[in-house]
């Protein structure tokens, strides 16, 4: 077989002639190894041997702008921050600076409403796991945009079971790290079994977290229970929903809500278990190890919760960082 040594002009040409259906949601990325913003999905690329390739040493956040502002944007980077500080990277820039870069990527990419990844690595140079080899960090935002939740998922519910991929240890499920190999195993778990999401189980039994999501129950005298935040990670969704749900208990809707350890026998009997992540924001389980959730259908709470998002998302100043408008 004879294979071609490339020049730059044909690496060009076939970028230019290299395209794939998923790229038509990729609308614009800041690359600091680039030096700007990139409209083109085929040059949207970093180096091999950014160390965030090749050993996962990055870290990186996900959230989303809705009708022109961005969502939770100082919750994301309070996150980042932590994550920033546990593996001992410094970033190519403040943070202030990067919610600067974040904003006008955004207005670039001509979508106002839109999911912004954001991801800093260690950088390129060499191939070993040194993290002294890397030339610098690198900063990276890229912006797609949101593939609407199915529609069935909030109209009959979504199917839940647990997942045999072990789950990680405290430290790195707390670091919201570029490796993500179990969450990967997790979602071909997923396919493989036909359900839509998965749930992992510590070593002592306790409830832990999916893929990219975040659970929690109603039990039947009505209290909100989500698992502690010291072995999965700290999502912002379910920090919002806790919030809501102690607004809830004021008001006399909820007995209680707080954080603790649950196990498969909790979800089993629970009234509700809601799922929570930054695309859907909140949906209803309502089959779990192929068992009906309560009656069976999308409960009370899920609706109470999903009109606290989107009124959250519309109204509310406080978690809205305006991105074409000032308010």
């Amino acid at each position: 077989m004879e294979i071609p040594v490339l020049n730059f002009d044909e690496i060009f040409k076939n970028l230019k002639n290299t395209s794939y259906p998923h790229q038509n949601s990729y609308v614009a990325m800041y690359s600091s190894w680039f030096g700007g913003i990139i409209l083109h999905p085929q040059l949207m690329l970093i180096p091999i041997d950014d160390h965030m390739v090749h050993r996962g040493d990055g870290v990186f956040e996900a959230f989303k702008c809705v009708n022109g502002n961005i969502y939770q944007l100082d919750a994301h980077f309070n996150r980042l921050k932590n994550s920033l500080n546990k593996i001992q990277l410094t970033p190519p820039y403040p943070l202030e600076e990067i919610k600067e870069i974040v904003i006008k990527t955004i207005r670039s990419s001509g979508e106002k409403n839109c999911i912004i990844r954001l991801y800093v690595s260690r950088g390129p140079g060499d191939f070993s796991p040194k993290p002294e080899k890397s030339i610098g960090s690198q900063l990276y935002v890229v912006i797609t945009k949101i593939e609407p939740t199915e529609e069935r998922k909030r109209k009959t519910g979504c199917s839940l079971k647990i997942s045999k991929v072990p789950t990680k240890d405290p430290f790195f499920a707390t670091v919201k790290s570029c490796n993500y190999l179990q969450n990967v195993l997790m979602k071909m778990e997923c396919h493989k079994l036909g359900v839509d999401y998965m749930i992992n189980i510590t070593e002592e039994g306790k409830i832990g977290e999916g893929a990219t999501e975040n659970f929690a129950i109603i039990t039947r005298d009505n209290r909100f229970l989500t698992p502690p935040f010291d072995y999965i990670l700290k999502g912002t969704t379910i920090l919002r929903a806790l919030n809501f749900a102690k607004e809830m208990v004021e008001q006399g809707l909820l007995k209680e809500a707080k954080t603790c350890d649950l196990y498969s026998e909790d979800l089993k009997d629970a009234k509700e278990i809601l799922v929570f992540g930054t695309t859907m924001d909140v949906l209803p389980i309502t089959t779990f190890e192929e068992r009906a959730v309560g009656d069976g259908r999308p409960g009370k709470f899920y609706k109470l919760f999903f009109e606290k998002f989107i009124e959250d998302q519309t109204k509310n100043k406080e978690v809205l960082t305006p991105v074409w408008h000032d308010f």
